[in-house]
């Protein structure tokens, strides 16, 4: 059954066209790994399926709902989202950057967010980090504080923003074996990602995007090992 459908998304930001006619299904318990040149429409897309941007034409399914038509807090509560720069409350702690969407927002008691922000914190190796503020974190840290709190929501999706562009190439490794380990208990996940050896390790599907279109799809040996696409070898030749 396909989480996501995308039926000729097009996304124009005035005059210009971002995206341009873009047709993608993820299915239930796939990864789908987003690659492309800066500008090409990745980071958009992404936003598009969470309405952080709305889109200008085209159509959304979220588990066969229409994004549009959702309410936007409910339709967003089943995906969580991780971007490059992690965005955590600098004036929180850790467990209290965990605990404020589910007790705002799924109305769950402070001790029951409490209990599941430990867990996910033991789960992405900082339950001893619960009392820090992110100040006192590295960028490897920050962005696994951020992908469980992606997961205080209990999403059906995770979309994933760059999560490892604004690292420091030691602490990439940790958070890419958070996501692997994610991948591999079935979590649904979309992620624009410069990560190839990620892409070619654990995604089900890539696409490569240039310039608002998806130029090539497939499984990672079709798209990463032996592309079609002039365009797609061109782009691979320069990243691997």
């Amino acid at each position: 059954m396909s989480m996501i459908e995308i039926k000729g998304l097009v996304k124009a930001f005035g005059d210009l066209e971002v995206l341009k006619g873009i047709d993608q299904n993820v299915e239930e318990g796939e990864v789908l790994c987003i690659i492309g040149p800066s500008g090409s429409g990745k980071s958009t897309m992404l936003r598009c399926i969470n309405r952080l941007e709305e889109p200008t034409g085209g159509e959304i399914y979220i588990d066969g709902n229409l994004v549009t038509e959702e309410n936007i807090d409910k339709m967003r509560s089943k995906m969580g989202m991780v971007f490059q720069s992690f965005n955590l409350f600098p004036h929180k702690s850790v467990i209290e950057n965990l605990t404020i969407g589910p007790v705002n927002v799924r109305k769950e008691s402070e001790n029951d967010a409490a209990e599941k922000a430990m867990r996910l914190l033991e789960r992405v190796g900082l339950a001893e980090k619960a009392e820090e503020y992110p100040r006192n974190l590295s960028g490897g840290q920050q962005q696994r504080v951020a992908i469980a709190r992606a997961l205080t929501m209990d999403p059906d999706v995770l979309l994933f923003d760059e999560p490892t562009s604004a690292l420091d190439p030691e602490m990439v490794g940790e958070v890419l074996d958070v996501m692997k380990d994610l991948a591999r208990d079935g979590m649904t996940m979309v992620v624009v990602t410069h990560e190839m050896g990620f892409a070619r390790e654990v995604a089900d599907k890539v696409i490569f995007m240039d310039e608002g279109y998806i130029v090539e799809e497939g499984s990672p040996e079709e798209v990463l090992g032996n592309p079609k696409m002039e365009r797609t070898k061109d782009f691979l030749s320069k990243v691997l």
